[in-house]
């Protein structure tokens, strides 16, 4: 019987954290899961990051996408200090660790590969075999 109970709690954990049943319906929508977990940090593009060690390893660290990407999110647009610690990498949150910062590392961008601001390579040498033209009658 105990574990009933906490089950039962646990779905009121997750519909309270969620925002209700409509707003956990949407979650399931969204990212295919139920889960609470205590929010540690938000990254600058507005992604939230939850952890909760009531799961198993590999599942107690999540990120939730902020909603301005729709539902056109991937792993790409997690900054790499949030991936190390989401991949178990480092247990410290990168907003405790003193991650060094070098004036020549590039700012985080995901990846655009499918997207209308993909990169697309283009030759400027004329091609050494040229298509066959049919003659006109």
């Amino acid at each position: 019987m105990p574990g009933i109970v906490q089950s039962f709690r646990n779905a009121q954990a997750i519909i309270k954290k969620n925002g209700g049943i409509i707003g956990a319906l949407y979650n399931i929508y969204k990212i295919d899961d139920f889960k609470f977990g205590k929010l540690v940090g938000e990254d600058k593009f507005g992604n939230k990051y939850y952890q909760n060690n009531y799961y198993f390893m590999g599942r107690s660290r999540w990120v939730e996408f902020t909603d301005n990407v729709g539902m056109d999110y991937d792993a790409s647009q997690v900054p790499p200090e949030w991936h190390r610690w989401l991949q178990y990498i480092s247990e410290e949150l990168p907003t405790e660790a003193k991650l060094p910062h070098r004036k020549w590392m590039a700012e985080h961008t995901p990846n655009y590969s499918g997207t209308s601001k993909e990169y697309v390579p283009y030759t400027t040498t004329r091609p050494k075999i040229e298509s066959w033209v049919p003659p006109k009658k």
